[in-house]
């Protein structure tokens, strides 16, 4: 159901039901988060890579599990849909890049995973659509990260329609880094992984967390959280050694 692989610096997290297109049910959305939580205190790793077997990268929510889903409770309903958020919010919040390794179609939640992640780069084959609308819900716990990524205008047109787009307006529209032929995909994930190499380990989570910050303050709230992370991160090790490399005209420890 997944499969988890590490190499020194990179772990990499395959969803691996190709029968059902990869799609969520709540035995998936538990082993993603506790693979990722396990994850979180490595501070060997660099990135993550996040991929899927198959033809389908993910078809969303799983229709066994929707139809059981469908004669639950209020509360049965609304527990569910809370561990299922709890899967976008782990891969967006993990202390280090999560690269989506796209390769296949993604519907629904699917989209919603490629868009939690920080990075994504897909076949140029592939294809996205939002068909919730078609099944009388809608995309509403991957809606704060999809909004985050696509925006409010692009949203409303596709959360609407549930209308199927391509991986070239995906790239276009700001979900997708890159879209490559099939044969160049791994490849552009190889040199995404070396650039990322080049920065402090540290300092990649750091920028996430800023990143999150700053826009859940204002101006005036966001002087002094400003402030105090660059303040803290200038007087730590990492940073010592990163001007210190800088300013020997050597490359820092961690990208040796």
């Amino acid at each position: 159901m997944l499969r988890v692989e590490r190499t020194p610096d990179v772990a990499r997290l395959t969803l691996d039901r190709p029968e059902v297109g990869n799609a969520l049910n709540d035995e998936l959305a538990a082993r993603l988060i506790q693979a990722l939580n396990e994850l979180r205190g490595d501070t060997g790793l660099r990135a993550v890579v996040l991929a899927a077997t198959g033809k389908s990268f993910s078809a969303g929510a799983d229709l066994n599990w929707m139809r059981r889903m469908k004669d639950a409770s209020y509360d049965d309903n609304l527990r569910g849909a809370i561990r299922t958020a709890e899967v976008f919010a782990a891969l967006y919040d993990f202390p280090r890049p999560v690269i989506a390794r796209v390769s296949g179609h993604a519907r629904g939640g699917g989209v919603g995973l490629i868009a939690a992640c920080d990075f994504a780069i897909a076949t140029a084959s592939a294809t996205f659509a939002f068909t919730e609308v078609r099944l009388g819900v809608v995309p509403a716990v991957i809606s704060p990260y999809c909004l985050k990524k696509l925006g409010e205008a692009r949203c409303r047109r596709l959360f609407l329609t549930g209308e199927v787009f391509t991986a070239q307006q995906a790239h276009a529209w700001g979900l997708l880094d890159d879209a490559q032929p099939a044969e160049s995909l791994d490849g552009a994930i190889e040199a995404l992984l070396a650039t990322l190499r080049e920065c402090g380990p540290l300092a990649l989570g750091e920028a996430k967390a800023l990143l999150r910050g700053v826009v859940e303050r204002s101006l005036d709230e966001a002087r002094p959280f400003t402030a105090e992370i660059i303040a803290r991160l200038r007087a730590g090790s990492e940073a010592q050694e990163g001007m210190t490399a800088f300013l020997a005209k050597r490359k820092p420890k961690w990208a040796e």
